[in-house]
């Protein structure tokens, strides 16, 4: 699959992952530490984010501190990195635009809709998230290297026992899980007049 076509007319080719993870973000400010290892040095993202809905979404083991990044030219991009030990997600949807010169392309992934899709120990790196989002017992403005020993020392982070975000809306660079089951999976590729309108948002 290609990335959408640059400004030159120039289509870059990569790869890009068919199952993306979905995860969750907290509310209030992010402090990047710019300098942060909290994503492994010897993993390169292609550059190109998705997107992913849902309906709603319960969570386990909520953390959220800032880090980074990088693609293999060295770009880096800061991100919220988020992790949940475990969740569930109703009427998942996953989406990213593969577009070749001339033609729309957008890959989807749905699932969950009638038993959730479930996912263990996340990795998420995010640029943005929307939604209704309830925490419990939530502590916000922790050191977040006690959260992760890889993030920034002094940066900020936040974590909650339990998280419920309705109408999840989240724009994402790079996702890692132990596992995750897409029940009543199904992936379309939506080419040309078909991939209008086909994003998840």
């Amino acid at each position: 699959m290609q990335d959408p076509v640059d400004n030159s007319g120039r289509t870059r080719w990569r790869r890009f992952a068919a199952m993306m993870v979905p995860a969750t973000a907290a509310v209030g400010a992010i402090l990047f530490g710019m300098q942060s290892g909290a994503i492994a040095s010897d993993i390169t993202v292609s550059g190109q984010t998705f997107k992913i809905g849902a309906e709603r979404l319960e969570g386990e083991g909520f953390k959220q501190y800032g880090g980074i990044v990088r693609e293999k030219n060295g770009k880096v991009h800061p991100v919220a990195l988020s992790e949940i030990g475990s969740a569930d997600l109703y009427k998942l949807c996953q989406s990213v635009r593969a577009d070749l010169p001339g033609l729309p392309v957008v890959l989807t992934i749905n699932a969950g809709d009638k038993d959730p899709a479930t996912a263990k120990d996340m990795l998420i790196a995010m640029d943005t998230l929307e939604g209704d989002a309830t925490f419990t017992d939530i502590k916000i403005g922790r050191d977040a290297t006690d959260l992760n020993p890889t993030a920034q020392a002094g940066s900020f982070g936040q974590n909650s026992k339990h998280v419920t975000i309705l109408g999840l809306r989240q724009v994402s660079r790079y996702t890692t899980a132990a596992t995750f089951n897409l029940t009543g999976l199904r992936l379309k590729v939506n080419v040309g007049d078909a991939a209008k309108d086909k994003e998840c948002f």
